[in-house]
C-alpha cells in the first residue's frame, strides 16, 4: 500500500440533507469500481489501514526481537521453537471459543479491548526485560497469554475491517490488509535491529505496546460506510445468547460445502506447497549450489510477488471457491516447473508467478471465508478456521521435511505440486459429475412417470 493512499484527504462530511443526483451517480460509479484501492475511499478504512500498519510493524519488531531474546537467555534453538509453538497452541485449542466471543460481543469493543490487553502484555514484558527479571518460564507464560488473547483479537480485527466497507469492497479491504501486513513485516524487521542497537531490547517491546494502544485509540472513531454489514453483538443481532454457541458455528461449517471445499483446497496447498522458505532454501543451497545471498534474492522475489498478488486480489469483486481452487492448482503446476529449474535464474523467473498466484488465491479465499457466513456467525467460522489453520501450520513443515528426506528438494517440489493439482482437479471433476447427476435425475424421474 502506498503512503499516498493512506494519507489521502478524507471526503467531505455528509450533508444532513437529501443526497443530490450527482452524488448518487458518484456512489454508483464507486460501487462498480475494480480499483484495488477502492476500499480506501472510505475514511474509516484509511484510518484502520494506517493503524494496522503501525500495529503490524510493532508486532514484527517484537517477534524478531523475541526469537533473539530466547536464544540469548537459553542458547537453545529448540527453546526458540518451543516459544513459538506455545504462542500458537491456544489457536489450536480455543479458537472456536474466541470466535464465539467475537460474535457475542460488539465488534469494536472486542477489538479495542483485545488490542489494549496485548499492549499491556508487551509493556509487562518490556518492564521485566528492563529490570533483568525475565526468565524462560515467564517468557513462555507471556507467550501463552498472548496466544490466548490473539484467538479473540484475530477474528475481531479481521471482521472489523470488513464491517467498515460495503460487501463489494471487502476483497479490496482484504487485499489492502495483505499489503499492510507485508509492509509492516518489512518495516518491523528493519526497525528491530535499529531499536535494539540504539535503545535496547526492552524498547522494542515498549514500542509494540504503544502500537497496540494506538490501534485501540483509533477504533472508537471508526464509522461503517453506507452499505456495510451491521454487527453489534448478540444482544441486538440475535436476541438470545443461546444462539451464540460454539456448536452452532461448528455445525454451520460442517454443513457448508463451500467452506469444506475451501478448507480442503487450502489444506492440500498448505501441506504440499507454500512452505517455500523451507523447500526453496534447500533447493537453492543444495542442487542449485547457491548461498545465503542467493536465497535472500529468492525471498525478495517472493515478497514482491506477494505484494503484486495482493494488489491483483484486491481487484476481485466476487471471489469464489472455484477461483481459489483454480489458482491453487496453477500454483501447484508452477511449483512443479520450479522444482525442475536447472539454474537459479530460471528459478527466479518461476518464483514470481508462484508468489503472485498464491497471494491472489489467499485474498480470494479470505474473502469467501469472511463473507459467505451470515454476519452473526462469522466470528465462530473464523474461530473454526483458526483451529484448522493451526493444524496445517504445525503439521505442514514436518510433513514436507519428511518428503524432502525421501525425495530431495526437487522431488518434494515436483511431487507436492502434482499432488496439489491432481487432488484439486479430481475434486472439481467429482463435483461436476455430482452436479450432472443431480440435473439428470429429475428429468429421468419425469420420463419414467410419463
Amino acid at each position: 500500500m502506498s503512503s499516498s493512499s493512506l494519507s489521502a484527504p478524507p471526503p467531505p462530511a455528509a450533508s444532513p440533507s437529501k443526497p443530490s443526483e450527482s452524488s448518487e451517480l458518484s456512489e454508483l460509479s464507486d460501487s462498480t469500481s475494480r480499483s484495488p484501492w477502492r476500499s480506501l475511499r472510505h475514511r474509516s478504512m484509511r484510518w484502520w489501514s494506517a493503524a494496522n500498519f503501525v500495529s503490524n510493524a510493532g508486532t514484527w519488531m517484537q517477534l524478531t526481537v523475541q526469537n533473539l531474546l530466547v536464544l540469548q537467555i537459553t542458547g537453545s534453538a529448540a527453546a526458540t521453537g518451543l516459544s513459538m509453538s506455545v504462542q500458537a497452541a491456544p489457536a489450536l485449542l480455543i479458537s472456536v471459543f474466541g470466535g464465539a466471543a467475537v460474535d457475542r460481543w460488539p465488534r469494536k469493543l472486542t477489538a479495542a479491548v483485545s488490542q489494549a490487553l496485548l499492549g499491556a502484555v508487551a509493556f509487562v514484558t518490556a518492564l521485566m526485560v528492563a529490570l533483568d527479571r525475565l526468565d524462560v518460564a515467564t517468557l513462555m507464560v507471556l507467550a501463552a497469554v498472548t496466544g490466548v488473547i490473539a484467538t479473540v483479537d484475530g477474528p475481531a480485527c479481521s471482521l472489523l475491517g470488513n464491517d467498515l466497507v460495503p460487501r463489494e469492497d471487502v476483497p479490496s479491504a482484504i487485499g489492502v490488509g495483505a499489503l499492510v501486513h507485508q509492509a509492516g513485516r518489512l518495516a518491523g524487521a528493519a526497525l528491530a535491529g535499529v531499536t535494539v542497537g540504539f535503545l535496547g531490547t526492552a524498547a522494542a517491546y515498549a514500542a509494540n505496546g504503544l502500537s497496540f494502544l494506538f490501534v485501540a485509540s483509533v477504533i472508537p472513531f471508526l464509522r461503517p460506510a453506507p452499505g456495510a454489514v451491521r454487527h453489534t453483538g448478540a444482544a441486538e443481532d440475535r436476541g438470545t445468547k443461546d444462539t451464540m454457541s460454539v456448536r452452532e458455528g461448528l455445525a454451520f461449517f460442517a454443513r457448508r460445502p463451500r467452506l469444506l471445499a475451501l478448507a480442503g483446497v487450502t489444506g492440500v496447498s498448505a501441506v504440499f506447497g507454500r512452505n517455500y522458505q523451507l523447500t526453496l532454501a534447500v533447493l537453492v543451497t543444495g542442487p542449485l549450489a547457491g548461498g545465503a545471498g542467493s536465497f535472500g534474492t529468492v525471498s525478495t522475489v517472493l515478497a514482491v510477488g506477494g505484494i503484486v498478488g495482493a494488489v491483483l486480489g484486491a481487484r476481485l469483486r466476487r471471489p469464489s471457491v472455484r477461483v481459489v481452487g483454480a489458482l491453487a492448482a496453477a500454483g501447484g503446476l508452477l511449483q512443479v516447473v520450479a522444482g525442475l529449474s536447472p539454474s537459479l535464474a530460471v528459478l527466479l523467473v518461476m518464483v514470481l508467478p508462484m508468489a503472485v498466484v498464491e497471494s491472489v488465491s489467499d485474498t480470494a479465499g479470505t474473502a469467501v471465508l469472511q463473507t459467505d457466513p451470515p454476519a452473526h456467525l462469522r466470528g465462530r467460522v473464523l474461530g473454526v478456521w483458526g483451529s484448522i489453520g493451526t493444524v496445517w501450520g504445525l503439521g505442514g513443515p514436518p510433513a514436507l521435511g519428511l518428503l524432502m528426506e525421501l525425495a530431495g528438494a526437487r522431488g518434494a517440489l515436483i511431487a507436492g505440486g502434482l499432488i496439489i493439482a491432481g487432488l484439486i482437479g479430481a475434486g472439481h471433476l467429482l463435483r461436476e459429475r455430482r452436479a450432472t447427476v443431480a440435473r439428470v435425475s429429475p428429468v429421468a424421474t419425469l420420463e419414467t412417470a410419463a
